[in-house]
């Protein structure tokens, strides 16, 4: 029988000064995320043997944890996100210069802003559902408290077996609803996009609450041209299950950093040879596109994301637009709160998902631009991985993580022989990138960045 018990969120505004923190009943600890004034900063897990806490440790504590993101965007050099690659270019390692952090005169205050900047583009929101009105009509109480409200909400209702989610959104007037019959994620997303109006394409899920500022940083964050697509922070809105807190760890290497982050092309080719971890740019409940991009590189796959192969129809995309040439940012402020599964059940069914849709995604990226650090990954990385997993679970028995490693293991398995089942299906909706790359005879070329 386990012996987990839950942790606390707890969200701490430094601008409202300092709290102390005591130990809470029935939580094993606090995990603290720290802001300024809806600026996130950093976080970190506090355990009840080390409350209480005073005010002053925990300013300390604070200070420690938010130091990377203050400098990255305050200093040019030091504090910079190392970006995910084989071969680091030395300017992305420089030490960090905390004289000069210190130097600064109110750095809170100036790091407010630098978030400043007006917007000059319009948004559409874009949220697809399929029987789940109740966790629909609490994101769609958040995105209605948004700071600087959308152009235009759009819900997709993808597949309903009843009428609950139209009668939901026929009573917001602010929220358009849309049918599309035909079930499959990727399918409902470009249907939201034909029916979208925004410069800007944002996409999120009905098990989460958008931050008031969500569509406010994601519109500033476009401010670069090269940039097509933007993804954001990812927190838990809860920690109550073991699995709960099993995915928030798991997920550790996807957008737990408060640090801005541009992929591009150096990302790209360095690790282009061993299969570049697209996956690591975002989540797909947290992410807008420039319209541009559905011009360039396509629609979504079709063949990806829930209702088919599983999942990895938002990373597949973000390989296409970082391919051709075009950049990818990881936005920390634009912050959502995820409702993560909370039985084991579910935890292992999207462990499987998971992989089955990564695989696929990795064949189809290869059908597409012949990088062979797909199959790389797919042929040695991964099966070394599994082995390595395995071996640690005969050494060690089994800890909570090692419950899906061997659904993981089914779900790779049964990527290979979705996507062999559907190599031939058409990828995405019409698109320039499709009469493109639909012609055999014609070699893909690379996009000319605008000036």
């Amino acid at each position: 029988m386990s012996n987990f018990a839950p942790w606390k969120v707890l969200h701490i505004d430094l601008s409202a000064g300092v709290p102390e923190l005591h130990p809470e009943p029935k939580y094993q600890g606090i995990y603290a995320v720290f802001w300024w004034r809806g600026i996130p900063l950093g976080d970190r897990e506090i355990f009840t043997a080390e409350l209480p806490i005073p005010a002053t440790a925990l300013r300390n504590l604070a200070l420690q944890a938010i130091t990377p993101a203050v400098g990255d965007r305050l200093l040019e050099n030091g504090f910079k996100a190392p970006l995910p690659v084989v071969d680091p270019d030395p300017a992305w390692d420089q030490p960090p210069d905390f004289q000069a952090l210190l130097a600064l005169q109110k750095p809170l205050e100036q790091l407010e802003k630098t978030y400043a900047q007006p917007v000059r583009n319009s948004i559409s929101v874009v949220i697809c559902t399929r029987n789940r009105p109740e966790q629909l009509e609490r994101c769609l109480r958040s995105l209605l408290n948004l700071s600087h409200p959308p152009q235009q909400i759009i819900v997709v209702d993808n597949a309903p077996s009843n009428d609950t989610t139209r009668q939901i959104v026929a009573q917001i007037p602010q929220v358009e609803y849309v049918l599309e019959p035909k079930p499959g994620l990727s399918l409902a997303r470009n249907t939201g996009i034909r029916h979208s109006t925004g410069e800007i394409i944002a996409f999120t899920d009905d098990d989460v609450e958008v931050h008031p500022d969500w569509c406010l940083r994601l519109q500033q964050a476009f401010v670069n041209p090269q940039v097509l697509a933007v993804t954001g922070l990812m927190l838990p809105a809860e920690l109550e299950t073991e699995a709960q807190f099993m995915f928030h760890q798991g997920s550790g290497e996807s957008r737990w950093e408060y640090r801005a982050t541009n992929f591009g092309i150096e990302f790209f080719e360095n690790m282009k040879h061993r299969g570049v971890p697209v996956w690591r740019i975002g989540a797909g409940a947290n992410m807008a596109f420039h319209r541009q991009a559905f011009e360039v590189v396509g629609y979504f796959d079709e063949r990806l994301g829930a209702g088919a192969s599983g999942c990895s129809e938002d990373s597949e995309m973000w390989y296409r637009i970082l391919a051709e040439g075009w950049l990818c940012r990881y936005e920390p402020t634009a912050v959502v709160f995820h409702y993560h599964r909370r039985d084991f059940e579910a935890f292992q069914d999207q462990a499987y998902q998971y992989m089955r849709g990564h695989v696929t995604a990795l064949l189809v990226q290869f059908a597409n631009y012949k990088h062979w650090g797909n199959l790389r990954r797919l042929c040695i990385t991964l099966p070394k991985y599994y082995l390595r997993s395995i071996l640690r679970i005969l050494k060690n028995g089994f800890q909570p993580r090692s419950s899906s490693v061997f659904t993981e293991i089914i779900g790779c398995l049964s990527g290979i022989k979705f996507y062999l089942n559907h190599r031939n299906q058409p990828a995405w909706s019409t698109s320039l990138a499709q009469k493109r790359y639909a012609n055999e005879g014609i070699q893909k070329s690379k996009v000319k960045i605008p000036n």
